[in-house]
């Protein structure tokens, strides 16, 4: 097996030209001869320096509109070729192909063109395919070729032919092809991915990329590896957002941290402010108030023991007054649209958390896919970007519900949706004052929630519970009388719930006996 081998001959062609010439600069400090294509030839040779066009090697002109230039056997024998297997020398002799050392390829910018909302002509015309089948051709023969398709990687290549004497060494080739075949499937993906959706079809066989954020400590426990990757998408929340201090996030910081974003992103920032608060990716408190402030302290009532090293999400930029707030317990992660410069410097001093700052909100009804793994294969599904607002409401009572009830149901509506099922909520005056989640039974994550909302009111030495006069959201239909019944004993006045259980008019003859407003969504939010 080959270990070192010299990089005498290299071709260059990229799209994106970042530090290209001082790149090429230094390889032809190495002795290495240049060769190149279009527009990289000329900017490297606008550069003074010395380089052949591909065109003058394989001795025919790029053509139409450039879709041909590079697809030759003069280009894939000199990538392909075997330089110790002498049928394969002999062939380059015979046809006067050169050995090509180094392939410098990154490829069209089709994600960033369909991300720009290009028309269909214009990203099938952003499809790379030269460039994709030389990378493919240099990995397969990393034996002998250095393959780079990542600016990142230019100092890389020189550091490594500095430490020796101009060659590199075969375990570097095998991780610059790794990274070669990883881009190529990571386009593909794009490729198929943007067509399945430009044609609205199911693929028959479906991939997914992502580009490596950061190699995490450990994954959900600390006997788990685990990586971070982004997809490249300019959704704002936690992939994309800007870390101002704290040690790096954990995997689990990473989970709870994009929940409570898109959990506060349901909340308009228009409409006021919105406070969420997570902790082992379900809600332990959410609240609106005429400040941040205000809606925070609202949202850490609702469960003060639950919310100690939580996650945080604001609709809206934070102040020193929420800085100041959140700094009374410890909070492992706050996220935000911004933060000031007192919020900013109040949080310095809590050198365990960390501070994003995002350029704005996830929007909440963007359609989007969500991939689970199972044994054997991937479920994938839309997202649930379900929104219902109190026009699709139907009174399924006696009693219609009050204006501040229809608020609050449709408050605690918003929540459930990011509450494991089962679910139970229970609103009142736009903060949650009760959260069930994740139980086997409906009927035990309402007990759960309202046995909560007791403790809260004995610890805060409240004359009752916050659950009286309160409104109640179930993700998924009542399947018998008692789960609603349970929420009347802690003293709820209206629920909102999906509807379409076999026993619907037992449920609603109990609801009226009862004296509460119901309502039915006709669409449920299970979490599971």
């Amino acid at each position: 097996m080959t270990d070192l081998v010299p990089v005498r001959r290299a071709l260059l062609s990229v799209s994106d030209k970042s530090g290209l010439i001082d790149f090429a600069r230094a390889l032809a400090g190495h002795g290495v001869e240049l060769l190149s294509t279009g527009g990289t030839a000329a900017a490297i040779r606008d550069a003074g320096l010395d380089v052949k066009d591909v065109s003058e090697v394989t001795g025919f002109p790029e053509m139409m509109d450039g879709r041909v230039k590079t697809l030759h056997p003069i280009v894939h024998g000199g990538l392909l070729a075997l330089r110790d297997d002498e049928g394969h020398v002999g062939s380059m002799n015979e046809h006067g192909i050169g050995a090509i050392d180094l392939l410098v390829v990154n490829l069209y910018p089709f994600e960033e063109t369909v991300a720009k909302g290009a028309d269909y002509a214009t990203c099938i015309e952003n499809i790379d395919i030269g460039g994709p089948a030389m990378l493919r051709s240099a990995a397969k023969n990393h034996q002998f070729v250095n393959v780079v398709t990542d600016v990142q990687d230019y100092e890389a290549v020189l550091s490594e032919m500095g430490a020796n004497e101009g060659a590199t060494s075969y375990a570097f080739r095998q991780r610059l092809a790794l990274t070669a075949y990883s881009r190529t499937a990571a386009y593909d993906t794009a490729v198929s991915g943007w067509m399945a959706g430009a044609l609205g079809e199911t693929p028959r066989r479906k991939s997914f990329a992502g580009t490596l954020a950061q190699t995490l400590r450990y994954g959900e426990n600390p006997h788990q590896q685990a990586a971070f990757y982004t997809d490249g998408s300019a959704r704002p929340g936690v992939a994309t957002a800007q870390q101002h201090q704290g040690k790096e996030l954990s995997y689990n910081n990473i989970n709870d941290t994009d929940a409570a974003f898109e959990l506060v992103a349901e909340f308009d920032p228009k409409d006021g402010p919105a406070v969420a608060i997570i902790k082992h990716a379900n809600p332990c408190g959410v609240a609106r108030g005429a400040t941040v402030a205000e809606a925070y302290q609202k949202a850490f009532e609702c469960d003060q023991t639950s919310a100690f090293g939580g996650i945080i999400a604001v609709n809206q930029p934070l102040d020193g007054a929420t800085a100041d707030a959140i700094s009374g317990i410890f909070t492992e992660v706050v996220i935000a649209p911004g933060a000031d410069d007192d919020a900013r410097a109040i949080f310095a001093k809590k050198k365990n958390l960390r501070l994003l700052t995002t350029d704005g909100l996830p929007d909440p009804v963007a359609a989007a896919l969500t991939v689970r793994q199972v044994s054997g294969g991937l479920l994938v599904q839309d997202k649930d970007n379900g929104r219902i607002r109190s026009g699709d409401l139907k009174v399924m009572t006696k009693r219609a519900p009050t204006e501040q009830e229809l608020a609050d149901m449709l408050f605690a509506w918003r929540v459930a949706k990011h509450v494991k099922s089962n679910a139970i909520v229970y609103v009142k005056d736009g903060a949650t004052v009760g959260i069930g989640a994740g139980q086997m039974s409906r009927v035990d994550s309402s007990r759960i929630a309202a046995r909560k909302a007791q403790d809260v009111a004995e610890l805060l030495k409240l004359t009752e519970p916050r659950t009286i006069g309160s409104a109640v959201a179930s993700d998924a239909f009542f399947p018998f009388a008692d789960g609603l019944q349970t929420a009347a004993e802690a003293g709820a006045t209206a629920l909102i719930q999906p509807g379409g259980s076999m026993r619907d008019d037992e449920v609603i003859a109990a609801a009226d006996e009862l004296g509460l407003a119901m309502v039915f969504t006709g669409m449920r939010h299970f979490r599971h």
